[in-house]
């Protein structure tokens, strides 16, 4: 039975991966993420590339960057909150999340 659990969580991360990046950056156009953050420059919150250098190699990154998505948080990159998105799809943050943590 557990099986084809496996095999579709595999295949959902698969999925994922394989978008090209011109469709992750427009998830977050479409989501309006890049009103406080930009690939390659601080805004109002980090620069992607930042986030990317910071959680490289912590293989816990994704996990704890998809909920800080989606409940918001305060204090890792300063006393600026970053509001929750808790009405994105859990399917498009794991997607952002992923090529967020792919940038170098």
């Amino acid at each position: 039975m557990k099986t084809p659990a496996i095999v579709l969580a595999f295949g959902a991360a698969a999925a994922i991966a394989a978008l090209p990046a011109s469709a992750q950056e427009e998830l977050a156009k479409k989501y309006n993420c890049f009103a406080c953050h930009s690939v390659d420059k601080k805004v109002v919150g980090p620069a992607y590339k930042d986030v990317a250098n910071k959680y490289r190699g912590d293989k816990t990154a994704e996990a704890k960057l998809v909920e800080k998505v989606k409940k918001g948080g305060v204090g890792v990159w300063g006393q600026v909150p970053m509001p929750p998105n808790a009405t994105v799809p859990d399917a498009d943050v794991k997607s952002l999340v992923h090529w967020i943590l792919s940038l170098k």
